[in-house]
């Protein structure tokens, strides 16, 4: 304010004066904070201010001359700062938006009250002020005087840009919708677009009051920015917008215009897309120009006047005019595109879209013509053609309008059946899959799209499927495909459904407690393969899942045991469930019944026995991991078999079985034993519940493998025997059969147990066991080898009554045939029958008859056994030769497997047992046995060394075994000499002076 204006004030004393100049500071001081721009400019203002007001107060102490330049001193103080407290005042109550458009002017008036302030505190006179105060005036006018306020960076930088938009005119929406932003977040305004139009609309009605003022200028400037800003999607509604656009088009003509001749640059011949003006006032296009001037030419193009500058001025007004020119033509076109879509003609359509997609692509202006004609159905009509290029042209210039706005994605959703017709591109070929895919992300950024996707059929799965690409953008497009539709469980369960599991498992893990309980309903319902129940517990599920396991809830304890449940088929699995300390919990649960529902135990029970199976495997073994840690346990454990119902029981009878089994299988057995473990197991092998029983004669087995006889001998009657053999007559469950025939084969050798056994019709059943036609099933050849080992105890040579039951029942040609077909053990224990049948054939064979010699010409000679010189027979002497045994058992030494190797020896060597020998190398010579027993001289079982060395030191008592032999036998019993222990080197040795190769004086002697 001019220091000119104040010609008098009214007549107050100067203590007043001063008194009501430094309450309006005050009253100013107070305005500037609640200014809503500005904030620290105003703050610097206000921090001059009480640095005057502080000068004010001294100086009216000691100041007593009424002096007129003092009172005007402050007159214009008292006004200037009542101007900026009106103008503090306007700035916390006008619209945001405008004041931060009218910042800078706002600055300027800050500026000038200051420089006016510190003109009237140079009116003051100094006098009579001391040095300290006067040095304090004096530097705060200073300070004043070069005051300056400015913008910040940011602010800066945003007007520049409106200023820049204004003038050039033509501005996209993406520019409108920035600087709407950006000027949003400066001034404060919150950017939802309710608040943002609100702010918009106050903004017009602010200039709607300076055209009435006295500010055109302003006023002019204000609407200009409207302009600019109203392009932005927040401050017009796609209803106005659409109405303005289908005006605008209306009132065009249909047809093209042809560019005017001005339009055309006098160079290229081309409308000009930046045309410029030179010296001569002729104008260019820009790029032409700038060449000709590089090429040397100072002249005009056109006139051929030599140029004094050669300064390039933009001509905006054609520019503005070309522009006009080009969108006019470009919407006629945007129009005439539409009916074509339609057409019958696929290479029409294939043109038409290619056309319309170039005009997207080409500017933003034109998306939104094309929205507000709305082709958005006709597009979508079009994913439902035949001809794979227009569904993939079509998909891609959805894809364009889609990225283009939020409002576009919603009406792109909102066609009818859409998102059905995109789902089912996503199933195509890569190309219009990838676009499927895409136009889906971009979709699914809106709250139309998001909320339906995930409802479309098959819509998740093939995102899921996409996940594993080998493109990285399509894989790269689904997972923030995926991560968009996770913010409904629904979705999230899809997801789980098709093996995607990260969203459900961030939910497991975090989420709240109903999401969570619903999650693990999930985990606990849906068919995983064993590699994804991997992943699950690799990835975290475990840990959630142990946490809902402690829940106080019994609805989420029963969820939680059912997805565990799920889960742990899996040996891994179940280790580190034990790892993680699930056990405490889980017996707890299963201990306390006050705890909970019977349901649940028994669910328990069943993640328990699973638990059980992991503890069976080489990893538990290594790591030393078990189920149960003592005596206590396995007592807490297997007492409740007795005080359960029939789930709990049969999961806790299979625990045990898979704990039998383990490592640590010797130490339970032993200690189930001692708990008298076998007595209960004898009555559950009565019961009526086939699954309970099962369970009990499985474990009663594996009990049986390593007991001592007391303990059997003591609860194993002929009543069990009974039971026994009637389950392996009827049960249909293999298993069990088999694991009932291994007990048979497992209880003691005494004489009356094996008489139970013969009373009770056993052989009859080993016998059905043994020739069972579906011998091939791996638990029928458990059963068959279980069969074939109960038979030993029936063919001990010492009772020939027990020999010859077995012998009646034809079980001996069954044996020969499991020599051929039987597993390893088979063959050994039928090896083993076939030894102690063998051992009695001697005497059970029958002397040959003599013919008398008047009959010797009428009927032929009865010949005798080769081996025991009578007549023999598989019923009668259970002579092996007759039996055809020999063969197979030759073969068998060939074999692998050093037990059915020994009891195959064994069996052959009764054929050369005392004075059989010479008859019974014979035999062996003929069955090409003797190099298969030699080579055993190799073997690395020193039993079937030493047998083999006893055997040849027999045969080669014999002159002709030595000279068919003694040359193959030679190495192999010089390599034991050299390497054996003391008692085969010695053996060997014996042999070698058999055959010559060493004296009887030798030191191996």
């Amino acid at each position: 304010m001019e220091k000119g204006i104040i010609t008098s004030t009214p007549l107050v004393s100067l203590p007043e004066l001063f008194s009501q100049t430094i309450v309006a500071i005050f009253d100013c001081i107070h305005a500037a904070k609640g200014v809503l721009t500005q904030m620290e400019n105003f703050e610097k203002f206000s921090n001059y201010l009480e640095k005057i007001t502080f000068i004010l107060k001294e100086f009216s102490k000691s100041y007593v001359d009424d002096l007129e330049s003092l009172r005007k001193a402050l007159a214009i103080l008292n006004l200037e700062v009542k101007a900026v407290k009106q103008l503090a005042l306007e700035c916390g109550t006008r619209n945001k938006v405008y004041l931060f458009i009218s910042c800078r002017k706002i600055l300027k008036q800050l500026e000038n009250s200051t420089k006016e302030i510190c003109q009237a505190l140079s009116l003051i006179p100094l006098a009579s002020i001391d040095g300290p105060l006067r040095i304090r005036h004096n530097r705060l006018c200073k300070d004043m005087l070069e005051a300056e306020y400015s913008p910040g960076i940011v602010e800066d930088e945003i007007l520049e840009k409106i200023e820049s938009g204004v003038k050039e005119r033509y501005v996209d929406r993406c520019y409108a919708n920035y600087l709407l932003l950006s000027i949003a977040e400066a001034a404060g305004v919150p950017d939802e677009q309710l608040a943002l139009k609100k702010e918009f609309e106050e903004l017009k009605s602010e200039i709607e009051d300076l055209k009435l003022g006295v500010d055109a200028t302003e006023a002019r400037r204000m609407e200009q920015i409207v302009m600019l800003l109203e392009k932005a999607d927040a401050t017009t509604s796609y209803e106005e917008k659409a109405q303005r656009y289908l005006d605008e088009r209306n009132s065009l003509g249909r047809q093209p215009l042809e560019p005017l001749q001005s339009f055309y640059c006098p160079i290229t011949m081309d409308v000009m897309v930046d045309p410029v003006e030179i010296s001569s006032g002729r104008t260019f296009e820009r790029s032409a120009i700038e060449r000709w001037f590089a090429d040397g030419n100072k002249h005009c193009p056109s006139t051929s006047i030599h140029l004094d500058s050669l300064v390039l001025q933009p001509n905006k007004t054609l520019r503005q005019s070309i522009e006009e020119w080009k969108d006019r033509n470009k919407m006629i076109t945007i129009v005439s595109i539409k009916p074509k879509l339609q057409s019958n003609e696929e290479q029409e359509v294939l043109q038409s879209l290619c056309e319309l997609q170039d005009l997207c692509t080409e500017r933003e202006l034109h998306r939104v013509w094309v929205t507000f004609e709305d082709y958005k159905p006709i597009l979508i009509g079009l994913l439902s053609a035949k001809n794979r290029e227009i569904r993939t042209q079509a998909l891609a210039i959805l894809c364009i309008l889609a990225k283009d706005s939020h409002d576009n994605k919603e009406r792109i959703a909102n066609v009818d059946r859409a998102l059905e017709s995109i789902v089912r591109s996503l199933a195509r070929q890569i190309k219009e899959s990838k676009l499927a895919l895409q136009l889906l992300l971009q979709l699914s950024r809106s709250s139309a799209g998001r909320d339906a996707i995930g409802t479309i059929q098959g819509c998740i799965f093939l995102v899921v499927t996409m996940l594993n690409s080998d493109d990285a953008q399509a894989s790269g497009d689904s997972r923030e495909l995926l991560d968009n539709l996770s913010f409904l469980d629904q979705n999230i369960i899809e997801m789980a459904k098709a093996n995607y599991f990260k969203p459900l498992l961030q939910l497991l893990s975090s989420g709240p407690d109903n999401v969570r309980l619903l999650m693990a309903k999930t985990l606990s319902e849906i068919e995983l393969t064993d590699h994804h129940k991997l992943s699950l517990f690799k990835d975290g599920a475990l840990g959630p899942l142990l946490q809902l396991l402690s829940h106080d809830n019994l609805q989420v304890k029963t969820v939680a045991v059912r997805a565990l449940q799920n889960l742990l088929n899996l040996p891994q699995n179940g280790l580190q469930m034990i790892k993680e300390g699930a056990l405490e919990t889980l017996f707890e649960i299963l201990y306390r019944h006050s705890l909970s529902s019977p349901s649940l135990r028994e669910q328990v029970a069943a993640v328990i026995m699973h638990l059980a199976k992991s503890t069976n495997t080489e990893e538990a073994d290594r790591e030393q991991i078990s189920l149960v840690k003592s005596d206590e346990d396995i007592f807490k454990l297997f007492s409740l078999i007795s005080l359960t119902g029939p789930d709990i029981q049969r999961n806790i009878l299979q625990a045990f079985c898979e704990m039998c089994q383990s490592s640590s299988g010797l130490d339970i057995r032993a200690k189930l034993r001692q708990l008298s473990a076998v007595q209960v197991l004898v009555q559950l092998c009565e019961v009526n519940n086939h699954l309970v029983r099962a369970s009990a004669v499985k474990l009663f087995c594996c009990l049986t493998v390593d007991g001592d006889d007391t303990s059997f001998q003591e609860h194993v009657g002929q009543r069990c025997i009974d039971t026994l053999l009637r389950i392996i007559k009827t049960s249909s469950d293999e298993e069990e059969t088999a694991a009932a025939m291994g007990i048979v084969s497992n209880l003691p050798k005494d004489i009356e147990m094996t008489q139970w056994l013969l009373d009770s019709g056993a052989l009859d059943i080993i016998f059905v066991s043994m020739t069972d036609r579906y011998r091939n099933a791996s638990h029928k050849k458990q059963e068959i080898e279980n069969a074939v080992r109960a038979l030993c105890r029936f063919t001990l040579s010492t009772n020939k009554e027990w020999q010859k039951k077995v012998a009646e029942t034809g079980i001996i040609p069954v044996l020969v045939q499991l020599l051929v077909s039987g597993t390893s053990l088979t063959k050994q224990n039928a090896a083993i029958s076939l030894k102690q049948f063998s051992e009695s054939s001697t005497s059970l064979s029958h002397p040959v008859k003599k013919t008398k010699a008047f009959l010797c010409c009428f009927a032929a000679t009865e010949t005798g056994c080769p081996v025991h010189q009578g007549i023999c027979s598989v019923e009668s002497s259970f002579c092996i030769l007759e039996a055809n045994a020999v063969e197979p058992l030759v073969r068998i030494l060939g074999e692998g497997d050093l037990g059915a190797c020994e009891a195959s020896l064994d069996a052959l060597l009764t054929l050369i047992d005392d004075e059989r020998l010479q008859n019974g190398c014979k035999v062996l010579v003929k069955a090409n046995a003797i190099p298969p027993i030699i080579k055993l001289l190799s073997s690395t079982s020193t039993i079937l060394q030493e047998k083999t060395l006893r055997a040849l030191e027999r045969m080669f008592r014999l002159a002709e075994m030595k000279q068919a032999y003694a040359t193959l036998a030679q190495m192999p019993l010089v390599d034991i000499t050299q390497r054996g222990t003391g008692g085969m080197k010695s053996l060997a040795a014996k042999v070698l002076a058999q055959l010559n190769v060493l004296g009887e004086q030798s030191s191996y002697f």
